[in-house]
């Protein structure tokens, strides 16, 4: 055996661990009754390489063989708690104690865990008898305030971490808690002094330079982000840190720069999945270029990484599961996880645009009931924060005669939201004031200019955070605030768990309730309504036609070609223009099986992806299944110049559960008919409100067999299909879609009918 642990002696000088390991184990295996020491070496080396079940095992055996060891206890502790088994490594711990009470290591092992645990009570006494014992010891200070910050002894806590840097200034961690206590405290001028602290006595630390960084970025001031990362450039010309610290901040408002930053990283650190999942994050998200080309990137950095490494982290899982919904990989999205796993792991970790994507994975009415738990899941833990953090309220304003109504959404510009929010701008009601909210990144162009004119005050505060602009809003004193973003891209939902007004409201840009308490309201119309009110967590604002219109957007600048597709083509095409976050593999086989049944027609993806060649395979895939060849799909890789392609459609086809909205809008404005499924939740009736006001309700169906034939009805009959080209145009404008004005009278006097039913919070109308 001596000679064995020369051997191993010799290959843990050498670097050569994974040697040492395997000598050790097979001289352990082949005689178990070994000394201590060669149990203590495996069991070190082991928990240094993370092979944190192996370790298990073996402490186990060594436990055995040695009971009265405390560094073996202690370490099977430490292993232990690796592996989140927290009682078995307490157990552990206070056998290594029981054997040795005199030494500290065991102890800390043991607060760590009580830590891990969020018990910190126990951890407290734990540390305050260290600390007393050692009082100029920095890390029993630094973990006593660990302990008092799990109970909300916030102030309590910063005298001690203060207490650690003082007594260490090369105590990074206890720099680290100090800075991100005083942030979850939104005392971000505090913070930023404590970090120039830090910093002069750390000058070169990366995790306090990355620290600055990360405070700018949730402050939401991406700009001074930049500078910062900008000013350290040559010092540190060839840090990968830096290099993903400003891709990451350059992705709030600049992909291209972002991805050139990202991909320096990914080459200065290859080691690091972090930086690669975050290009692919960023390659995803990129509209610019050759945007099919940017989705294959990321599909082939994310194989790289699938290859190496199992995903575990929200974040990643939710990376993972968007570049694969863009591809329709649905097996490898069902490989990470089922729909209340991914659901809820997204809701925890407050990734709440992440759960849109859940929209289409409904099946059952178990999963419509689940799908609103993991909003409201979401929701308690932002309205929690929340509550920590109030804002000042603003008392109550003069009585002026008018009604003062706000609408937060960053996509106040040349984007869908403002296209269909317009004639609520186009034609304001003289008995109410308006405001406006965005945080939008980019650069103000002619809609939002437009919106800015015509209202009492346009709020456009890019770099703020949300309780700061929960704060701004506050002091208009609204009567009510109406969000139209939910969580998409530089929207702030959580800006009304802060309840900036007394009555809050959501429409338009998110097709499912966001999941806070604090929202009282949701705008719909009679047919959008959901079927049961449990799939609904507001009160239903009900429009009494629609609850959408079209604004000035909608012109005849995209001419309807004459004639029909299928006599120009000759052959019936198929198609749609929605989003693969609304696909499954149900719709593409639905969809396909439709086209095997009309002989020589096509179908045709009118989307970015068409671009990708891994998406491509994939749809191809699926039609086969239903017998439908390559040569019959056709793929338009276009985004924003899509209207033309329409004249090539004969007929579209919704997907479903998640139904069309804007696409539905944009098909029959061309003269195009959509076919849809209509389900019981607000996301599966949003064609169905759209068709029925159109006045083509017919062109709904409550089942995939009725969906089936109203296709395949359509198909064959071409004098409709003519008609309907000829004249739905038309038979739009004068529906409610097309009359903005009367829409918007509509929707001020449901909001002044809402607001007059709550006396404490009407006002009187002019």
């Amino acid at each position: 055996m001596n000679q064995r642990l020369s051997a191993v002696d010799e290959a843990l000088k050498a670097g050569r661990t994974e040697e040492a390991i395997d000598l050790l184990t097979a001289a352990l295996t082949e005689d178990p009754d070994q000394p201590a020491q060669a149990y203590r070496v495996l069991l070190v080396q082991l928990y240094r390489t993370g092979r944190f079940v192996e370790g298990e095992v073996w402490s186990a055996r060594a436990a055995e063989r040695h009971p009265r060891e405390m560094e073996i206890w202690n370490l099977r502790g430490v292993i232990l708690r690796q592996l989140k088994r927290y009682p078995e490594a307490l157990a552990a711990l206070d056998a290594a104690i029981k054997l040795n009470p005199g030494l500290a290591a065991p102890q800390i092992n043991r607060g760590n865990i009580l830590l891990d645990m969020g018990d910190g009570v126990r951890a407290e006494a734990l540390f305050t008898k260290l600390s007393r014992a050692d009082p100029r010891n920095a890390e029993y200070q630094r973990q006593l305030g660990r302990a008092l910050h799990r109970q909300g002894k916030v102030d309590q806590a910063l005298v001690r971490w203060r207490q650690a840097v003082a007594l260490k200034k090369t105590y990074i961690e206890a720099w680290l808690d100090l800075v991100g206590a005083l942030n979850e405290l939104h005392r971000q001028s505090q913070a930023h002094d404590l970090m120039d602290k830090a910093l002069a006595a750390n000058p070169d630390d990366v995790r306090l330079h990355e620290a600055r960084v990360i405070l700018y970025r949730r402050a939401g001031e991406f700009r001074k982000a930049e500078a910062y990362l900008t000013d350290l450039l040559p010092r540190f010309p060839d840090a990968g840190w830096l290099q993903y610290q400003l891709g990451a901040t350059l992705g709030e408002y600049d992909r291209d720069r972002a991805n050139a930053h990202l991909r320096r990283a990914v080459a200065l650190s290859p080691d690091k999945s972090a930086y690669q999942m975050t290009l692919i994050e960023s390659l995803e998200r990129t509209r610019s270029g050759d945007e099919g080309a940017n989705i294959e990137e990321a599909y082939g950095l994310l194989k790289d990484v699938l290859a190496r490494e199992k995903l575990t982290g929200s974040a990643d899982l939710k990376i993972a599961s968007e570049v694969l919904i863009r591809i329709c990989a649905f097996d490898d999205l069902a490989e990470l996880g089922s729909f209340r796993e991914v659901g809820r792991a997204w809701a925890e970790s407050g990734r709440h645009t992440a759960l849109l994507k859940q929209l289409a994975r409904v099946r059952a009415y178990e999963d419509r009931l689940e799908l609103i738990e993991q909003h409201r899941i979401w929701g308690r833990d932002v309205e929690a924060a929340a509550a920590q953090h109030p804002i000042a309220k603003s008392p109550p304003r003069p009585k002026d005669g008018k009604i003062r109504i706000g609408f937060m959404s960053s996509d106040l510009r040349r984007h869908p939201v403002a296209y269909f929010a317009l004639p609520l701008f186009d034609h304001i009601d003289p008995r109410f004031e308006v405001y406006c909210y965005s945080y939008y990144q980019g650069q103000e162009d002619a809609i939002q200019r437009h919106i800015k004119e015509r209202v009492a005050g346009f709020r456009w505060r890019p770099d703020i955070s949300s309780r700061e602009a929960a704060q701004m809003i506050a002091k208009d004193q609204l009567d009510i605030l109406i969000e139209l973003g939910g969580t998409t891209h530089m929207n702030k939902l959580d800006v009304l768990a802060w309840r900036p007004a007394p009555k809050q409201a959501s429409w338009l840009g998110y097709p499912h309730s966001a999941g806070l308490s604090t929202i009282d309201y949701f705008v719909c119309d009679p047919y959008s309504r959901p079927a049961k009110p449990e799939l609904m967590i507001e009160t239903p604002l009900v429009m009494p036609h629609s609850w959408l219109a079209l604004g000035r957007m909608f012109t005849d600048s995209h001419p309807i070609a004459e004639g029909l597709p299928e006599e120009r083509a000759g052959y019936l095409t198929f198609g749609t223009a929605n989003n693969p976050h609304k696909y499954s593999r149900e719709v593409l086989r639905a969809w396909a099986g439709v086209v095997a049944k009309v002989p020589g027609s096509k179908f045709a993806f009118v989307r970015p992806e068409g671009g990708t060649a891994a998406f491509r395979k994939n749809v191809l895939a699926e039609f086969a299944a239903e017998g439908v060849g390559p040569e019959r799909v056709i793929f338009h890789a276009v985004r924003g110049a899509h209207m033309p392609v329409y004249n090539q459609l004969d007929i579209t086809l919704d997907p479903f559960p998640l139904t069309g909205g804007t696409t539905t809008t944009e098909a029959l404005w061309m003269g195009v008919p959509v076919v849809s499924l209509v389900g019981e939740a607000f996301y599966e009736r949003l064609s169905y409100s759209i068709l029925s006001n159109a006045g083509v309700g017919e062109l709904c169906a409550t089942d995939l067999a009725g969906y089936t034939q109203i296709a395949l009805d359509l198909a064959g009959d071409r004098e409709r299909r003519r008609r309907l080209r000829q004249t739905l145009r038309e038979q739009i404008r004068n529906s409610p879609l097309g009359r903005g004005e009367a829409f918007a009278r509509d929707f001020y006097e449901m909001i002044a009918g809402a607001l007059a039913a709550d006396p404490a919070k009407a006002r009187a109308k002019a």
